[in-house]
């Protein structure tokens, strides 16, 4: 049985040979099979020049270069392309997710009727920032793809390879793996596992790509940011059907000072009403159609090594 380790790379010439010398040691510990994928997402540093040295010194290694930094969720898209084991794992590259743990995920969904497990970290050691962006992002998996409350997602995973055919199939500019696996997954379990302080350079998940993470999985798969605004536009064009009825009675008791301003306080608070709660209309059924034109290829590669 073949299992494939997913490491999207950036910015790791200095230790990516480590992990993938760890992942080695696991492999003849416990006399498994592994193929390990290496996908370089356009890192400016040496990283390319690492992989491909490490790819031809073990045969167990392929070395895949983006054209571009793409992002994390393509490049691991990218990896499941070319995986050819029973179960895809996917992990970071920057020993953070310790090659020892992977046994964990292999033991919890061997021999089950899982399909997809999660690594829950005993501890993480992350920054504060990344914490809460984590549980908000958390939130945001409960409310769009209803992930299971009693379910942590983390990038340390194991997947069956059915699972990561139907991922395949789904057609998308914009991948997000998590969500995309959540979809297609049927049955989702967690497992213990270590987390490790990340032992060189600096973490590449700012502030600005968490929130550009919640925009891409708010907007590209899910209506909600379309269907507040229409029901703020409902409640604003509500309003004003209110204020318009108002001044209309005022004016016909009491009449009105201004010639014709009761006439057009009401036209304008109809017609603005109106308006936007037809623009929220539009904006839902043009969300819909982007759904269906966003088809794009969300990653081109420039070269292969194995």
């Amino acid at each position: 049985m073949i299992y494939t380790i997913v490491i999207p790379v950036y910015k790791s010439e200095n230790i990516i040979e480590e992990t993938v010398n760890g992942i080695l040691e696991v492999e003849l510990k416990n006399a498994l099979q592994f193929e390990i994928i290496l996908v370089n997402d356009g890192s400016p540093d040496n990283s390319w020049t690492v992989l491909k040295k490490i790819s031809q010194k073990y045969s167990q290694v392929k070395a895949i270069n983006l054209l571009k930094n793409y992002g994390q969720h393509n490049a691991v898209l990218c990896g499941f392309e070319y995986a050819t084991g029973e179960y895809v794992i996917t992990m970071d590259d920057d020993l953070q997710n310790p090659p020892s743990e992977i046994i964990h995920l292999i033991d919890k969904i061997k021999d089950s009727s899982y399909d997809l497990v999660f690594g829950k970290f005993r501890e993480k050691k992350h920054a504060a920032y990344r914490k809460v962006g984590s549980r908000l992002i958390g939130y945001l998996n409960f409310k769009v793809f209803d992930k299971p409350k009693d379910i942590t997602l983390t990038n340390f995973r194991i997947i069956r390879r059915d699972v990561i055919d139907r991922v395949l199939q789904h057609k998308t500019a914009y991948p997000y793996i998590p969500g995309l696996l959540l979809l297609y997954a049927s049955s989702v379990a967690n497992t213990l596992v270590d987390h490790h302080a990340r032992i060189a350079g600096q973490s590449n998940y700012t502030i600005s790509k968490i929130i550009s993470l919640m925009s891409r999985l708010l907007i590209n798969y899910s209506s909600y940011p379309l269907r507040l605004l229409s029901g703020l536009g409902l409640i604003i064009s509500g309003t004003s059907l209110l204020t318009g009825l108002f001044y209309l009675l005022y004016g016909l008791l009491f009449g009105s000072t201004v010639e014709g301003w009761t006439t057009l306080v009401v036209l304008t608070s109809f017609l603005g009403g109106f308006i936007i709660a037809l623009l929220g209309v539009i904006g839902e059924y043009l969300a819909r159609i982007l759904d269906q034109l966003s088809i794009g290829q969300s990653y081109f590669v420039k070269e292969k090594v194995w």
